[in-house]
């Protein structure tokens, strides 16, 4: 039996594509099915005009295909095309955001109109009048010609299979950038493209009378009415819920996730975004069909049931909180690394708020460690020029002489506030709980490694000297960052631990330890848990508000705020068993002591 595979747990019951179910009364349409049904409603002739609004990165060429193969007489305009600003316009208008740098840029405020000529817009509206038969405007954007549709249809996709795509060689919305450094590329989305995409979304979910699942291929697209969607999200607003995890090999990953999460058959995995809504999508099933929508969708249409009033006011409509996966078992150091400060961070990249976070061990081998904080004896130029000399291709960075090292071991928890140096050790499989800012990672020594594809990953020197707290020295590190944890409350069966994050940190973490019933309630903000010790669990209302929902080891899954009171307990294989679950929420709105 494997040394990786936890004592109870069976190889592969992690669920890598956790289900929503929707009620009968609702249809679902794909492959040519779908494309049939959007051109009986165009013959039907509602308006006679349909717009297609698509998510930046759909392929249109397959839309257009699909659309020509079913209303052959329809009138087909690219509202892109026809209406988009030139490029170099728009590349002119983006470039302060952009930046020269491989990763970081500074976040965007543009609304879609801003890559759009009103005068072409209103020609296009013209075309549309003029047209005998039927019209379709398609591209992202369509909804902004000024007509009257008699249809609406939402073309959605979630950012991680945009970033699929561009690895495979597409490009940037507009860009002709498909050779470019995939890093590139995600710097673009993120700081520009999505937040756009994302403003111009919104505007459209009241509006909207299908939503049109582009995930997959245009050919196999699965189509819903408007009323079906917001019934999913509704639905989800209220239970608990899983979103799509995604798996990701790196020069650093090992073999954990493949071993007892049987998520594929790359050489090995790196990080897997276990709940990242940002990324992440649901997964809806409408009868035999199963649809695919942002993750994001959700938190844009009901942010004060999921997140709660608090939460909501404090954040906006945006999710605070990343669970996510870093395997190094059998693999090799992360990157010495340090995340910005709150004050830089917003006035460097324009974000407002950091990536701070936290280590949860799930499991580690004999003699692993952490890598955190600066030593006691440690000079700050001495470790400055270190740095630079071994970032020249001189001499390699000692990192044991500059940076603590603490063993880890399963069930521990480190603490990382912004501007504390850190790095996990090979050997270990981490839960990283932490804010939702995911890219703002300055590296300062990668042990000389080149990346997956032969490049040596970015290091940021002078954003991480003008971040690390030299004051985060060994004593420091030990007392307030290393296992602090306290008991809270105990009952029949269970004990609640409190683990963390630091005083500096906005998310609390609670460690429950169980053999039966473990009351929980929400307190009107969002918890994020995951079951890091036992093979199964069952989260259930104490009034049946939803049903019973289980969840496997090493699965994290969402209780949206409105959810209020719940109850976990062993269920299945983990009856016997003493389970553990780490539970995040933000501080100052829900868990007290």
């Amino acid at each position: 039996m494997s040394t990786f595979l936890p004592t109870g747990v069976t190889a592969g019951q992690y669920d890598k594509a956790p289900v929503i179910e929707l009620p009968t009364g609702h249809d679902a349409w794909q492959g040519p099915a779908a494309w049939q049904h959007l051109a009986e409603r165009l013959a039907a002739g509602v308006g006679r005009a349909m717009a297609i609004d698509t998510y930046p990165g759909s392929d249109l060429s397959g839309l257009r295909r699909e659309l020509a193969a079913v209303a052959p007489d329809a009138v087909l305009i690219d509202v892109e095309d026809a209406a988009a600003l030139p490029n170099a316009v728009i590349e002119e208008r983006i470039a302060a955001n952009l930046t020269d740098d491989r990763v970081f840029g500074v976040l965007g405020h543009q609304v879609l109109s801003d890559f759009y000529d009103s005068d072409r817009l209103a020609a296009v509206a013209e075309r549309v009048r003029a047209a005998v038969g039927p019209v379709v405007v398609f591209g992202w954007g369509a909804t902004l010609v000024p007509i009257d549709f008699g249809t609406v249809v939402l073309a959605d996709l979630a950012r991680w299979e945009i970033q699929r795509r561009q690895r495979a060689g597409a490009p940037n919305w507009r860009a002709d950038n498909g050779d470019e450094d995939q890093l590139r590329k995600v710097k673009r989305g993120y700081f520009v493209e999505w937040r756009a995409a994302d403003r111009h979304k919104r505007t459209l979910f009241d509006r909207i009378d299908l939503v049109l699942d582009a995930n997959g291929s245009m050919a196999d697209a699965k189509l819903i009415e408007a009323t079906t969607f917001r019934a999913g999200l509704e639905i989800a607003s209220r239970r608990p819920f899983r979103v799509v995890p995604f798996f990701d090999p790196g020069v650093w990953g090992g073999q954990w996730m493949k071993e007892v999460l049987e998520v594929g058959d790359a050489d090995n995995y790196a990080w897997c975004f276990d709940c990242v809504p940002e990324e992440n999508s649901l997964l809806f099933r409408i009868g035999d069909t199963v649809v695919e929508l942002p993750a994001l969708d959700l938190v844009f249409r009901h942010p004060r049931e999921l997140l709660g009033v608090k939460t909501h006011a404090r954040f906006g409509a945006e999710f605070p909180i990343r669970f996510d996966f870093l395997d190094t078992m059998d693999g090799g150091n992360l990157s010495l690394q340090v995340h910005p400060l709150t004050d830089y961070m917003q006035n460097t990249f324009g974000m407002p708020y950091t990536q701070d976070e936290s280590y949860y061990m799930l499991d580690a081998a004999d003699g692993a460690v952490v890598y955190l904080g600066v030593r006691d004896d440690a000079d700050p130029v001495a470790m400055q020029a270190a740095l630079r000399s071994a970032s020249d291709g001189q001499e390699p960075f000692a990192a044991d002489a500059f940076v603590n090292t603490f063993p880890a071991a399963k069930h521990d928890h480190f603490l990382i506030p912004a501007g504390t140096v850190h790095c996990s050790g090979a050997d270990s499989m981490v839960l990283e709980i932490s804010a939702t800012p995911y890219i703002f990672t300055f590296k300062m020594w990668d042990w000389g490694r080149v990346g997956l594809d032969g490049v040596p990953r970015p290091v940021h020197l002078d954003h991480a000297f003008a971040n690390i707290q030299w004051d985060r020295r060994t004593d420091f590190a030990r007392e307030e960052l290393v296992n602090q944890v306290t008991e809270v409350a105990r009952g029949d069966g269970w004990v609640e631990e409190r683990t963390g994050l630091h005083e500096l940190e906005f998310i609390e973490v609670r460690r429950h330890w169980f053999d039966g019933v473990v009351p929980h309630d929400t307190d009107g903000t969002v918890n994020v848990l995951n079951l890091v010790e036992g093979a199964e669990a069952v989260v259930e209302s104490p009034d049946g508000a939803f049903d019973p929902f289980v969840v496997h080891y090493a699965e994290t899954f969402i209780v949206p705020a409105s959810v209020g009171r719940y109850t976990i307990r062993p269920c299945g294989r983990g009856v016997g068993q003493r389970l553990g679950t780490v539970k995040a929420s933000v501080r100052g709105t829900g868990l007290s002591d």
